[in-house]
């Protein structure tokens, strides 16, 4: 954790020092892979397409802070400082948030409701990977890589959710590094623990 809230500070430091076009970690990581411009699907397109409307940063952070503090992980960050990077919203039933095999530059905070988390095959068939919880986190990977999505998800009745992207992550290591930190910390524990699992299933079925 010292050695990344270290880089942190010295990225921070590097932007006083220049135009900072150059010195964006996240929201630069797409052009930097080659990757069209017009590929990527920002938050802000998103939500018109699906007809997600503007929640109360006051409603989202509050539920934010309520869930994450049932976490052992999450119960560490400073929640009430997140209200600045953020955005919240409300997402009507039967929208596909995130789609597979697309580029997008931004994660999403389950608050309320219910999101299915669906891979499509090859042959056109959906299979249900797994229904979210509410304080699950979808997306992250995509962010934090730059790669595309691996599945689809789908609100499955209305939905409130925290949206980060990659500039409000860029804006978040400028302002508040060790806030930063700590989410880049939580958001590979999170990949981890999810990888580990995978590996665990795979494990019993050749055996």
């Amino acid at each position: 954790m010292k050695g990344l809230l270290g880089l942190l500070k010295q990225s921070s430091r590097a932007r006083g020092d220049s135009d900072g076009s150059d010195s964006l970690l996240f929201s630069t990581a797409f052009a930097e892979q080659g990757i069209d411009a017009s590929k990527l699907i920002p938050w802000e397109a998103r939500a018109n397409e699906v007809g997600a409307k503007r929640l109360s940063a006051s409603r989202g952070c509050k539920l934010l802070q309520a869930l994450w503090a049932k976490d052992r992980y999450m119960a560490q960050m400073a929640t009430h400082r997140l209200e600045h990077f953020f955005e919240f919203a409300t997402v009507p039933a039967n929208r596909d948030i995130i789609r597979q095999d697309e580029y997008g530059d931004f994660m999403i905070v389950l608050l309320t409701g219910t999101i299915a988390v669906d891979r499509e095959q090859p042959w056109g068939e959906r299979l249900r990977l797994t229904e979210t919880r509410q304080g699950d986190i979808l997306g992250e990977m995509s962010l934090l890589d730059s790669g595309m999505r691996f599945s689809v998800c789908t609100s499955l009745n209305e939905c409130e959710i925290a949206v980060l992207s990659a500039q409000a992550l860029d804006e978040m290591m400028a302002a508040d590094p060790a806030l930063a930190a700590s989410m880049i910390a939580l958001l590979a524990r999170k990949l981890s623990r999810r990888l580990r699992v995978v590996s665990a299933r795979l494990s019993e079925k050749k055996s």
